[in-house]
């Protein structure tokens, strides 16, 4: 699932890979997918871009958005995006495929679930984009020690730190895939009550998810999931599908694994303290 460090691998990569590229050919949703979702028909998809230039792509959280004239795309955290070049064979399955002039291509595939939108600017009613784009990004200035104070004092004394960090868009982009090493690096349990942090309990876990969510993005994004050439992101995580039962990487105690809030959560017994 893409999360804010792949958002941001991918906008820039978009940036670098498809700035200045037209768009010939469109072709939404022709592999029906219960849990793909479109702003309103999929198939005015071609008036909205055909025609239009790729000028710009951004990342709110774990959205992409990319500027095509005076239409919007927008994907959100369940898509696969991968681009392809002119001599690449295409996928027989997608739910968005843009041509580009150059005979290029970007795939959007759903898994899971996932939002394909395109919209003229301005016209997206969408209360989870909207809090993305006016949240500041743990990745900017604007996510200071005393903003992370404010979302702490806003949230429930009683919320698990799994459900404080990565629920509720409380830090939008911030899931429970890229949850794990944050709290790995903070040595706190995923189960830790907020309300047992003490004021240097709070300032760590800051730190963490700053440094935690900088290294991820600096390095390509985590290594489960991938970029925009369908390559693993080159930050090996510490806790994931990937380590499980594998010795800690500081004191060599197996990583655990085990359900809770929906998902699941990899700890290790010894260097995340309850």
């Amino acid at each position: 699932m893409i999360e804010l460090p792949e958002a941001a691998v991918l906008a820039r990569q978009s940036n670098d890979t498809l700035a200045g590229r037209k768009i010939e050919d469109v072709i939404a949703a022709q592999s029906p997918h219960k849990w793909a979702w479109y702003s309103g028909d999929p198939k005015r998809y071609g008036s909205l871009l055909k025609g239009k230039t790729i000028t710009e792509a951004r990342s709110y959280g774990g959205l992409v958005e990319m500027m095509a004239g005076d239409t919007n795309l927008l994907f959100g955290d369940g898509v696969n995006l991968r681009y392809y070049s002119k001599d690449e064979r295409l996928p027989a399955k997608h739910q968005l495929l843009l041509g580009f002039d150059d005979g290029s291509s970007l795939v959007g595939s759903v898994q899971m679930y996932g939002g394909l939108w395109a919209f003229p600017e301005g016209e997206f009613d969408n209360k989870y984009y909207h809090v993305a784009r006016t949240k500041p990004s743990p990745l900017s200035p604007g996510f200071d020690r005393a903003y992370f104070a404010s979302v702490l004092k806003e949230s429930s004394a009683r919320l698990s730190l799994k459900a404080f960090l990565a629920t509720e868009q409380r830090i939008p982009g911030l899931g429970n895939g890229v949850l794990q090493d944050i709290l790995f690096n903070a040595g706190m349990h995923p189960r830790k009550k907020k309300d047992s942090l003490s004021p240097q309990d709070q300032q760590v876990l800051f730190d963490s998810v700053r440094s935690t969510l900088a290294e991820m993005t600096a390095r390509g994004g985590r290594d489960t999931e991938h970029d925009l050439w369908g390559r693993p992101g080159g930050y090996q995580t510490r806790l994931s599908k990937n380590t499980v039962g594998q010795p800690c990487t500081s004191c060599g105690t197996p990583i655990s694994k085990e359900p809770y809030m929906g998902g699941s959560i990899y700890y290790c017994v010894k260097c995340q303290r309850m």
